[in-house]
């Protein structure tokens, strides 16, 4: 049986569950997770789309061409508190990212690669058992 997580966004009206294993789970430092999250990476934990469902409220979709890749991405985020819940990118067809922040309990994801290290923070340490790509590791 597939195990299950949920989440959604910060005023709760955007709910989403997952089903399974992600194929994916990366912290990406481009300028463009910077700008969206207002940290440092975010976190992006890809699934195949008909593993998510979303349970409840509305997502408004803001799409753009990223300057360090060069490939669409379109971002969706909540209308009443603005958070980013998902993404679809042009390097990922048939899948969908979910922010890992969102998840209720995020403890459960394991990150399995850092990508677009050349854009990170200088501070940023990264760990000596996880993959590391100065650009991305989607061709």
């Amino acid at each position: 049986m597939d195990k299950i997580n949920e989440g959604g966004c910060l005023c709760g009206s955007v709910r989403y569950r997952v089903k399974g294993d992600p194929a994916i789970a990366a912290a990406c430092h481009c300028k463009f997770c910077q700008l969206r999250t207002g940290s440092a990476f975010g976190i992006a934990v890809y699934f195949e789309a008909d593993r998510i469902e979303f349970i409840s409220g509305s997502l408004k979709p803001y799409k753009f061409r990223s300057d360090e890749s060069g490939r669409w991405v379109q971002t969706e985020f909540c209308e009443t508190c603005g958070t980013t819940v998902t993404w679809t990118a042009e390097f990922q067809p048939g899948r969908r990212a979910i922010a890992g922040g969102t998840f209720d309990d995020p403890n459960w994801i394991r990150i399995d690669r850092h990508v677009w290290t050349r854009s990170a923070h200088k501070w940023m340490v990264f760990p000596p058992d996880v993959a590391t790509f100065p650009t991305t590791s989607f061709k």
